[in-house]
């Protein structure tokens, strides 16, 4: 399929120049190409498209019918060409996303409205994932994620400063408990737990060069830290978030932080997409737009 295309272009821009020098030039090849490709199609459809002279080429009769009904379909193929192209250089079109939703409200949402003032022609289409996730089988343009999950091919760009995780319970649970001193104390306390794609997450603690992990049990479980936020809250029990999400309701006392220097920062969120080749204008945009100052 591939030769016949380029071979019906060759023909069209050999009968429209009327001349294999001048078809050779425009396309960028040599005469010889040119005229291997006609002698092909003439061959493979068994009609002489082109009458040569010494001094001139003309379409015959044949390839005068073909031309006719092949120049509105090269046109259109020009035309979508040109489209493609302008991807390339003008920052338009669809991006499909891949982010959890904590990534999200971090990262996005607070430049999204900057984002969508500057380049109108750009519609994100995000799809709030938990885990890591294969950009390529899901067809995703790129992702959202924490440095430490994503594939070592993938091209990566920090859009957070390093994150901290915070283990909070409210005033109202911790007045009928006690403070937890170590992690194995939270053995001892009701826990939210967070289920990502391989299982329960068990919830990692370090200090100093000590580790410490705690399969911790509790009355719920759930797959996104807000609903775990908002169950402290509801003073369910203690639940294990980013730093940032629960900052606000520590300062105002709606949630106490324990454990805090079994939390030492880690690397944030970053962006990813498999490769810088052939990379759209519009997803130039948004990683300049996302992109850690």
């Amino acid at each position: 399929m591939k030769n016949e295309l380029n071979e019906l272009a060759t023909f069209a821009a050999v009968a429209s120049e009327r001349s294999f020098t001048r078809a050779a030039s425009k396309l960028g090849v040599s005469q010889s190409a040119v005229s291997h490709a006609i002698r092909e199609l003439e061959r493979r459809l068994g009609l002489q498209l082109l009458a040569r002279t010494t001094k001139s080429v003309a379409p015959t009769a044949a390839g005068a019918a073909l031309l006719e009904s092949l120049s509105p379909a090269l046109e259109q193929i020009a035309h979508a060409l040109d489209r493609a192209r302008s991807l390339r250089r003008r920052p338009a079109g669809r991006l499909r996303i891949a982010m959890s939703r904590s990534a999200a409200v971090m990262v996005l949402l607070p430049r999204l409205a900057a984002f969508a003032e500057a380049y109108p022609d750009i519609a994100l289409d995000v799809v709030t994932v938990t885990g890591p996730v294969n950009l390529v089988a899901g067809e995703f343009d790129a992702g959202i994620q924490l440095g430490e999950f994503i594939q070592k091919d993938m091209v990566a760009v920090r859009v957070t400063r390093e994150l901290r995780l915070a283990v909070v319970g409210s005033p109202r649970y911790f007045a009928a408990r006690s403070i937890p001193r170590r992690p194995k104390d939270l053995n001892e306390h009701r826990c939210i737990g967070l289920r990502l794609p391989g299982g329960p997450y068990r919830w990692e603690f370090q200090q100093a060069r000590k580790a410490v992990t705690v399969g911790v049990n509790g009355p719920l479980t759930v797959d996104d830290t807000h609903l775990a936020i908002q169950a402290a809250l509801a003073d369910v029990g203690i639940c294990l978030a980013y730093e940032e999400q629960v900052a606000e309701h520590v300062a105002k006392r709606r949630l106490v932080r324990v454990l805090e220097d079994w939390t030492p920062p880690f690397p944030g969120f970053f962006m990813y997409y498999p490769s810088r080749r052939h990379q759209p204008a519009a997803l130039s945009a948004l990683v300049e737009a996302l992109r850690l100052p």
